[in-house]
């Protein structure tokens, strides 16, 4: 099976069209060099250009920085293949689904002409970072300072867990501009970050139990001086953008979710139609049948509860707590079915060899990256 067996409400032809090439670039030039990444525990840089070159990148941005000026429908669809198709974890979603929207919506004019091609092209390659060795989901709590020094910003303090940490080009840095305001989030702001910049260092490409080729890093900011045109639009406002793009954000972790839970499911069914046990397939046995029936019947409802989402975000009425039990569901169903497709897999299942193995594996960071599952309960529960 592939996710052409599956009827659709939230993609037109065009979009249809699109998918094709994306999953050509997929099974092409991404699913043969996953093994040789994971290993390395980085994606290579030329990648990103083979898929600027072919339009797979930031696909919403307007056309007059260099994009496609489309829906996001079309981002949903590179996270969709890749996490199908491409088998290991790339860094276009963060790149395309999150940094890019940022840029676009409260960037300069300056920044928007000096930064969008690059993001499109894969000339540059982005982060966003705000997770800190003692602030997880608790944005306000940041302690990384940009200080005012004439018309330039000093940046003080680190940085973990960064996506696309070590290759990235340009930070989207979350920092207190204001230490003294209350309440604090008042005090946040969003500053890019060039890597050139002298005082900017890259800590380690963390050592992480799956996302094995996804570079995830520490980063080190000593007293990194960046004029104040570099702030990503009003200085104080980075707390109130990031909550505003967080729908997004959340929404696109759910699409991948849903995407890597089918190809799971889809892999485990001709598993278990192939592996005998007591002289017939693991497929016949009845626990087996259940198993898998339960699981088609909720990817089934996911599917259709992911299409209902992407029409309501299409139309800009995805509201912060839909997205927010998005990436609640998906993610949960995700890690459900990964456990019981590996399950099925018996031994076979806990050997990196198999792909439920390293699927499994990266899992399970979904339930935690882009918000914990338990602060989605918390906004969702915030609006009852």
């Amino acid at each position: 099976m592939s996710l052409d067996a599956l009827a659709r409400t939230a993609y037109s032809e065009d979009h249809e069209a699109f998918r094709q090439t994306v999953r050509r670039f997929m099974l092409e030039e991404v699913a043969p060099n996953a093994a040789k990444w994971d290993e390395a525990g980085i994606v290579d840089k030329a990648i990103w250009t083979k898929a600027g070159e072919l339009g797979l990148l930031c696909p919403t941005v307007p056309e007059e920085y260099g994009g496609l000026g489309l829906d996001f429908g079309y981002n949903a669809i590179v996270d969709e293949e890749a996490s199908y198709h491409g088998g290991v974890t790339l860094g276009f979603s963060l790149h395309s689904d999150i940094v890019a929207g940022y840029l676009t919506a409260y960037g300069s004019e300056e920044q928007k002409k000096q930064w969008l091609p690059k993001l499109v092209s894969g000339e540059a390659i982005t982060a966003i970072a705000m997770t800190e060795p003692g602030t997880g989901s608790d944005l306000q709590g940041i302690r990384t300072t940009a200080r005012k020094d004439g018309n330039h910003y000093v940046i003080n303090g680190s940085k973990t867990y960064i996506t696309n940490g070590q290759n990235a080009d340009l930070i989207l840095v979350c920092a207190k501009t204001d230490t003294e305001v209350q309440p604090a989030w008042k005090g946040v702001s969003i500053i890019l970050v060039e890597a050139d910049r002298e005082g900017f260092k890259r800590g380690r490409n963390l050592d992480k139990i799956g996302m094995d080729a996804a570079d995830t890093s520490e980063l080190f900011f000593e007293d990194v001086r960046v004029p104040m045109t570099n702030c990503l639009g009003e200085e104080g406002k980075g707390f109130i953008y990031l909550m505003s793009e967080l729908p997004q954000e959340r929404l696109s972790i759910a699409v991948s979710a849903q995407a890597s839970a089918q190809r799971a499911y889809d892999e485990t069914v001709a598993f278990t139609k192939d592996r005998k046990a007591f002289g017939k397939p693991v497929f016949d046995f009845q626990n087996t049948r259940f198993t898998l029936a339960d699981l088609k019947s909720k990817l089934q409802v996911g599917w259709a509860h992911l299409d209902w989402a992407l029409n309501r975000h299409n139309k800009r009425e995805l509201t912060a707590e839909e997205g927010a039990a998005a990436k609640l569901w998906h993610t949960e169903l995700q890690w459900e079915v990964m456990d019981k497709c590996l399950q099925l897999h018996g031994g076979a299942g806990y050997m990196n060899e198999y792909p439920i193995a390293r699927a499994w594996r990266s899992a399970r960071v979904t339930r935690i990256f882009g918000g914990t599952n338990e602060i989605m309960k918390e906004l969702i529960g915030r609006k009852l």
